[in-house]
């Protein structure tokens, strides 16, 4: 993870996956949990920070549950910004409420069961995008679960592998505003072992820029599906998370 951060900042690459195992994104100070050891995002802003590579970093959170390590380790830093997109109270319990917004720049976009592509579009375009572009992060760093998936054992959610790329698009789109195109993804959830590698395959075609011949056998009837649409309880949902963004900047 660190050796992708600092090829992003130093200019060696556009940006970077990085397919970490074991996860990290729910370890906190101390102590791992969810299958997470070492809160790989975290160690990596602390040690840009740490080379005065950085100041102001942004972590976007996309895994199907809360990003509660970022939101800890930052609950009270005006310098760095922590989004997670989650849904309703799955994992860590009773964590991730729209309400825990530190000193302003926590935001937690809570997700009922059963989102797909128009919700998460929706979350994206009126609260991630307005986001980043107010706080103007130098860095954006994204926890990359896949378990937001169509059948995906340990989430509800039905996005399309295909759908990964776009999320991927518009965060690389905020960043090439934001902060010189400065990007690096960490491999988060994904818990299909039929789906999961192709929201990879997806994910990282877009940020390479290229098409594999690699066909992608779920996306066509997953789009198909209904529901993927935003529905009003769903808007209602983002609704209570857009409105923090006013106050960033």
């Amino acid at each position: 993870m660190l050796v992708a951060v600092e090829a992003v900042l130093e200019g060696r690459v556009d940006n970077a996956y990085a397919l970490v195992r074991p996860p990290g994104h729910h370890a906190v100070a101390g102590e791992g949990k969810g299958f997470c050891l070492f809160n790989n995002l975290v160690v990596a802003a602390h040690h840009v920070r740490a080379q005065a590579a950085v100041g102001r970093i942004a972590i976007v959170d996309w895994d199907v549950h809360h990003g509660n390590g970022a939101q800890s380790a930052f609950f009270d830093d005006p310098d760095t910004l922590t989004i997670s997109l989650h849904q309703d109270n799955v994992f860590p319990p009773d964590s991730g409420h729209v309400d825990e917004t530190g000193v302003g720049t926590n935001v937690n976009v809570v997700l009922p069961p059963g989102c797909g592509t128009g919700a998460y579009r929706d979350a994206f375009a009126r609260v991630v995008l307005p986001a980043l572009r107010s706080f103007r992060p130098q860095l954006i760093l994204v926890a990359c679960g896949f378990d937001a998936a169509c059948q995906d054992p340990l989430g509800a959610m039905i996005l399309p592998p295909s759908e990964f790329a776009n999320l991927t698009r518009m965060t690389m789109e905020a960043a090439a505003d934001c902060c010189g195109g400065r990007l690096v993804l960490a491999h988060e959830g994904g818990y299909s072992t039929a789906v999961t590698p192709f929201c990879g395959l997806a994910t990282i075609e877009q940020l390479a820029g290229e098409r594999t011949p690699v066909e992608d056998p779920y996306s066509g009837p997953f789009t198909a599906m209904g529901g993927q649409e935003l529905a009003s309880h769903q808007a209602a949902a983002v609704d209570r998370a857009a409105a923090l963004v006013a106050g960033l900047g």
